[in-house]
């Protein structure tokens, strides 16, 4: 059926626009779902529906019919922007990347650190999270200028005692100019620097570029981000899937446990300890019984989706409810004995971790 909304989408999609095939695929794949035609326990109507979109679109597409596109935004993003003012060239740059919080690392030069504190609330007003580093360069001489000042005061008492040495040696030449021209301690150089509004104005008007060329290139990483995500996360729904189809040889195996400890304790014991027993049948059935950690793993799963369409930064959710996730699969490792779970397992457990590394990237 899927292979026949493929199809279907194949089709329609060079005759129309993408976004009325999505709508029309979704109310063709939630008119099956209503008549029954996907029935599986513990997958939902929305799980069915990214499934089918995973399948059959490009990264674009998928992104575009969860509405996640403008949602999920990586945290690594770079802009750059020059113009210029009375000869002199300003450059404008902004690099970003992963931080637990939001952390503003100017560079700019003198001149402009009079607006420093404007500038960072502008990054504020763009970013919720991330290391920002802006850096504004500026080449030309045009908005400073070189002065030379005297130390007079230096320069009296060099001059009075030059003129001790040659009065007590009984000196007959002037003393040249050179002598004190090369004293460096006479004489500094100091720029004087100009920083005209119209300045200010052009370096926020490039900022505001910058910054927005910072998220669009943020956005298309996350799209990359966030495809890849969903399609581990469906690799390890179907892994659950398979498990819990598993669970009948799992309890038979435990069943046939208990009876090989119940005989073994017949064997030792001419008396039967029935509270022993009993206890023994309780304790292996409760190490053996994951349906409770299923069911917490297919709810963790179906929020980790609902999530990614919220427009809120969602980062640090996903990072709890994938930590959750990886707490529920070490709980099912610990507590199987199939081989083959044991093998999903360790399957599932590389994709959570690599879904983990992934999401500490995500804003």
């Amino acid at each position: 059926m899927i292979g026949f909304i493929t199809i279907t989408y194949e089709i329609s999609i060079m005759l129309l626009s993408e976004k009325y095939v999505y709508s029309m695929c979704r109310g063709l794949l939630m008119s099956l779902i209503s008549l029954k035609i996907f029935q599986k326990e513990n997958i939902s109507n929305s799980f069915i529906f990214h499934h089918f979109l995973l399948e059959i679109s490009s990264i674009k597409m998928y992104n575009t019919c969860i509405g996640v596109m403008n949602m999920v935004k990586s945290m690594t993003g770079y802009g750059t922007e020059t113009f210029h003012l009375d000869g002199t060239t300003i450059t404008v740059e902004i690099k970003t990347v992963n931080s637990r919080y939001l952390d503003f690392i100017p560079k700019v030069p003198r001149l402009l650190q009079e607006v420093e504190l404007e500038i960072k609330k502008r990054i504020q007003s763009y970013f919720q999270r991330g290391r920002i580093e802006v850096y504004v360069s500026m080449t030309g001489e045009a908005l400073s200028h070189k002065k030379i000042r005297v130390d007079w005061d230096l320069m009296d008492q060099y001059v009075e005692h030059l003129q001790e040495v040659k009065d007590r040696y009984q000196l007959s030449e002037d003393i040249p100019l050179s002598v004190i021209a090369s004293e460096e301690a006479l004489f500094t150089v100091h720029e004087e620097d100009e920083s005209p509004e119209s300045l200010h104005a052009l370096l926020f008007t490039s900022i505001d570029n910058v910054c927005e060329a910072v998220i669009r290139n943020r956005k298309s990483e996350g799209e990359n981000l966030i495809h890849d995500i969903m399609q581990r996360i469906r690799t390890i729904h179907e892994t659950l899937t398979m498990i819990e189809g598993r669970q009948e040889i799992i309890a038979k195996h435990y069943r046939e446990r208990i009876r090989e400890r119940i005989e073994g304790h017949m064997e030792h014991n001419l008396e039967i300890d029935q509270t022993r027993i009993i206890q023994e049948v309780a304790i292996l059935a409760e190490r053996g019984d994951i349906q409770e950690e299923l069911t917490r793993l297919f709810s963790h799963l179906e929020y980790f989706e609902r999530v990614t369409g919220h427009t809120t930064p969602i980062g640090r959710k996903l990072d709890f409810i994938t930590q959750e996730m990886h707490r529920e699969v070490n709980t099912i490792g610990s507590k199987s004995v199939d081989t083959e779970i044991s093998e999903a397992i360790v399957a599932m457990k590389s994709d959570i971790e690599k879904i983990k590394e992934q999401v500490q990237n995500i804003e």
